[in-house]
């Protein structure tokens, strides 16, 4: 299969420097680190901004780590939110009925040309618009990048 470009939500990348669950901060890091060589990795400043205040306060990261972590997701392929895209979740929201949030993420991700994206927080293997979600802690959830 060919590789495709992946959109990382924040719980993924927060496995990968937190948590008691080793197969969740294993499987996390080399999904991302795949993909981030292949230059596949996109993300959108919502999820930076999580990643800090998530990693900040509640895993309490030390502060060079963060800051170091932070400088990475920076370098990415990053999408803005701006009033389309918010326009375009609310949209998502009350199409799929799910949180303005995740619809947020959805949005980006596709804005992005995401196929697909990798998230605990909907449904496993379900389209959303142009991109499907996958809950890569789930058997054969990983992309084929």
């Amino acid at each position: 299969m060919n590789a495709v470009r992946a959109f990382f939500d924040t719980n993924i990348l927060l496995y990968m420097y937190g948590g008691d669950d080793l197969f969740k901060t294993v499987t996390a890091k080399d999904l991302f680190f795949r993909h981030t060589r292949l230059n596949l990795a996109t993300l959108s400043t919502q999820v930076v901004q999580e990643f800090y205040a998530v990693g900040s306060c509640k895993l309490r990261m030390p502060r060079q780590q963060l800051i170091e972590a932070v400088a990475l997701l920076l370098n990415l392929p990053l999408v803005q939110i701006d009033r389309g895209l918010i326009e375009a979740a609310i949209e998502t929201e009350l199409r799929y009925r799910i949180s303005f949030w995740d619809a947020l993420i959805l949005s980006a991700a596709e804005s992005a040309g995401a196929e697909i994206v990798f998230t605990e927080h909907l449904n496993h293997n379900q389209r959303y618009g142009s991109v499907t979600v996958r809950n890569p802690f789930r058997d054969s959830a990983v992309s084929p990048a």
